[in-house]
């Protein structure tokens, strides 16, 4: 069975493609999130291997549920996913217990690389 994967993305069409190419290369995305909020009940009720979070997000961004997921459980594995210019942002979200980062747009490649070094 393939890892079982969250996404959290604001824009629906974000997460179908990431989902499309985590599929199609043997992973399960067990979940969809549109905030931060959604994020964390979704990671409690599924406890996902990973969780692919984009950072700028209405309600409640990606750097606030990481730390909130990493306080369920501190070994919670994250890539953040960031538009081009946001380095401080992407500092921040590794501080806070991202284990990766994944800068939009992004190329499938990119993808499965930052997947497999964080989950296998």
């Amino acid at each position: 069975m393939g890892k079982a994967i969250l996404l959290v993305d604001d824009a629906a069409f974000m997460r179908m493609m990431i989902k499309d190419i985590l599929t199609k290369n043997g992973y399960d995305v067990v979940g969809e999130a549109e905030n931060g909020f959604k994020a964390i009940e979704k990671f409690k009720e599924l406890s996902p291997d990973l969780v692919i979070m984009d950072i700028t997000m209405p309600e409640m961004d990606g750097i606030q549920a990481v730390k909130a997921i990493r306080e369920v459980n501190g070994d919670a594995k994250i890539i953040m996913c960031s538009a081009m210019g946001q380095q401080a942002m992407v500092i921040e979200a590794i501080q806070s217990g991202a284990r990766d980062f994944i800068v939009k747009p992004f190329q499938a490649d990119r993808i499965l690389e930052s997947v497999k070094k964080v989950i296998g």
